[in-house]
């Protein structure tokens, strides 16, 4: 019944081939009897074409898309999958005939549903939207961090850019928003979380709703990871303030762990020596400085505070600049580590 309801809505979408890729891959625009766009995920580029004419089925199908660059290839309910993020094909399907004016069709109370919906906010559902969510290159987030001064984009696949993010509020209906993912892993890489910052369509800012930033899974003594676990590293609260960090000290590796009680219990990897422990000025941001010093000391871990002027060190960034950053981080961190990571960042 399914194979039969997503070929029908193929050959339907196929026919309306071109008001299909405006609406979903709107970032390309149409070359001949061709549909040109940076991939299935609607990144700008030239690498993926669409058959906007041709036969029903078999070659040259009107609907077909192939990537020359991945060579992935299918149909307009693949692009209307990867486009907006979907998981479950009834999601693709639901949004298929909602675009075609067509009425969902009745439930069959003998079918069988042999795919399992993850419990909401677990660790499979991060997972879930983790692999839904497309790298953050040429996309809303990263319009969002620049302007958060944050231009020192290497190493960041622990983020991630999902186009069409549901936010559920504490009342009202649910809304769809452009969204920053991040991936939140435990010692051996393994995802266990999320964290999502929905984003203002401008990328301009978080999102204008009371509750931009969630967090979903299993948090407790895990982070968001930018760079391996090695002897020097250094945590905080947020991953802006991290990534601030980072502008002024490129090669150290960052564990961002979302709040101030989650820093507090954060795991060491056995590799670390020397932590460095961003301080977040508010008695939360306090007490879990307090926490993890004592915690790094019992573990024979040195443990060594960065203070910001303001309330964050991404704060600071944007305040006063990256070279003011720079003025202020040097001298609270130790000499050997001003040559290894603050010295050898490219000015």
């Amino acid at each position: 019944m399914a194979r039969r309801d997503a070929s029908e809505l193929a050959h339907r979408l196929a026919r309306e081939a071109e008001a299909v890729c405006r609406k979903y891959l709107s970032n390309g625009r149409r070359v001949g009897r061709y549909w040109i766009v940076g991939d299935v995920r609607n990144t700008p580029g030239r690498s993926m074409y669409v058959r906007l004419f041709g036969p029903e089925s078999g070659k040259g199908a009107a609907g077909k898309w192939t990537d020359s660059a991945t060579a992935e290839h299918g149909d307009l309910l693949d692009v209307i999958r990867e486009s907006l993020g979907l998981v479950d094909f009834r999601d693709v399907a639901d949004e298929a005939r909602l675009f075609l004016s067509l009425p969902r069709p009745e439930p069959d109370p003998q079918q069988k549903r042999y795919t399992t919906p993850a419990p909401t906010g677990s660790p499979e559902a991060s997972r879930r939207l983790v692999a839904a969510s497309q790298p953050i290159h040429g996309t809303l987030v990263e319009t969002y961090l620049r302007h958060r001064s944050i231009d020192d984009l290497h190493d960041v696949g622990a983020l991630r850019y999902h186009p069409r993010c549901y936010h559920r509020p504490n009342d009202g209906p649910t809304q769809i928003w452009p969204a920053m993912i991040a991936s939140v892993t435990d010692l051996g890489g393994i995802i266990t979380g999320a964290h999502r910052t929905w984003l203002d369509p401008s990328g301009m800012g978080k999102a204008p709703i009371e509750t931009p930033r969630k967090a979903m899974g299993s948090l407790l003594g895990h982070a968001v990871r930018f760079g391996p676990s090695c002897e020097v590293m250094a945590a905080g609260e947020g991953i802006e303030t991290m990534l601030s960090l980072r502008m002024v000290l490129p090669g150290m590796s960052l564990m961002a762990a979302l709040s101030a009680a989650h820093l507090a219990a954060i795991l060491f990897p056995d590799t670390l020596r020397r932590l460095y422990i961003l301080r977040d000025i508010d008695p939360a941001g306090d007490g879990a400085m307090a926490t993890l010093t004592a915690r790094a000391a019992a573990a024979g871990i040195e443990a060594i505070p960065l203070s910001p002027r303001l309330g964050d060190f991404n704060e600071d960034l944007v305040a006063f600049g990256l070279d003011d950053l720079r003025a202020l981080v040097r001298p609270q961190v130790t000499p050997d580590d001003v040559e290894r990571f603050l010295l050898a960042a490219p000015r």
